[in-house]
């Protein structure tokens, strides 16, 4: 009967391993095999082409690319800048939450998560609007305090997309931080005022370390994002083709190669390095992260 029951259960767990076969391992394994052949031009090049087997060559490739690299580089750069700031403002938006009443937060939190609700190439669009010195109401503003501020610039381009990505993600960090401060025991915060300890210690010394563990979450999560970003740079392109290029990020590279140039194979290997690159990435930073988070 036990033997029985447990197969039972195992048959709830069928459609979700079966699309994680489909959708997950299949497409996956399909890149690494395509990225193991390339396409040979024969005669005058008026053929289709035949596919080879070439092994390892376009991953070697792929890690002489300069401007794959110079990609890959830029975006780290960026986001140990931008997911600093972003969970920053999340950290303090949920202390601030949970200082208010359970009605008041529950208000401010469905307000703070407007902006996470709204897709994220409509975001994109909206603050690109915002941004433009013609129609903008961002440029004028500026000119009367005395900036003249062009936030399509080479200096402001990355500035610009980090505010549009802190803007729309500090909600869905924001809930996940609040959620962990409402496992805080509540008799630590009494303990503590008794101890004359102010609000501001309590929340340094109580509260921020009680969710480190919801701080590497998000942080980890941001990480992944951050080197797949992809919508907003395509967005900016075309309205600054001059600043952001087709190889502004990897994966804007890794489209450019499979949908333009059409060489699939290129587009698959660089596929599989950029997922490598976030799965060390990862490690990397969930091993940094949470052994501070026990300490």
């Amino acid at each position: 009967m036990i033997h029985s029951l447990r197969w039972k259960g195992a048959a709830f767990t069928v459609p979700f391993q079966l699309g994680f076969v489909f959708l997950y391992l299949v497409p996956i394994g399909y890149a690494v095999y395509q990225s193991l052949f390339r396409t040979q031009q024969s005669g005058l090049g008026l053929t289709g082409g035949s596919e080879r087997f070439s092994g390892l060559d376009n991953y070697q490739q792929g890690l002489t690319d300069s401007a794959f690299v110079s990609s890959v580089l830029r975006v780290v750069l960026f986001a140990c800048v931008q997911i600093p700031v972003m969970l920053s403002v999340s950290l303090v938006l949920a202390l601030f939450l949970d200082a208010l009443s359970s009605r008041a937060a529950s208000r401010f939190r469905i307000l703070l998560l407007v902006p996470y609700m709204i897709p994220g190439v409509v975001a994109a669009l909206v603050w690109i609007n915002l941004y433009s010195p013609d129609v903008g109401p961002l440029t004028p503003l500026g000119k009367l305090f005395g900036a003249d501020w062009n936030f399509f610039s080479p200096s402001m381009v990355w500035p610009s997309i980090g505010n549009l990505l802190t803007w729309h993600g500090i909600g869905y960090n924001m809930v996940i931080i609040y959620s962990a401060l409402q496992a805080v025991p509540r008799e630590l915060f009494e303990a503590a005022r008794l101890d004359g300890a102010s609000e501001v210690r309590i929340a340094r010394s109580i509260k921020v370390p009680y969710v480190r563990g919801a701080l590497v979450l998000t942080g980890l999560l941001s990480v992944i994002q951050m080197l797949q970003i992809f919508n907003e740079p395509a967005l900016f392109r075309n309205v600054t083709p001059q600043t952001v290029n087709d190889s502004f990020t990897p994966i804007m590279i890794i489209y450019n190669q499979a949908f333009n140039a059409g060489n699939y194979h290129y587009a698959a290997a660089l596929s599989v390095l950029l997922a490598l690159i976030l799965g060390i990435a990862s490690f990397l930073f969930y091993r940094l992260t949470s052994r501070e988070a026990d300490r």
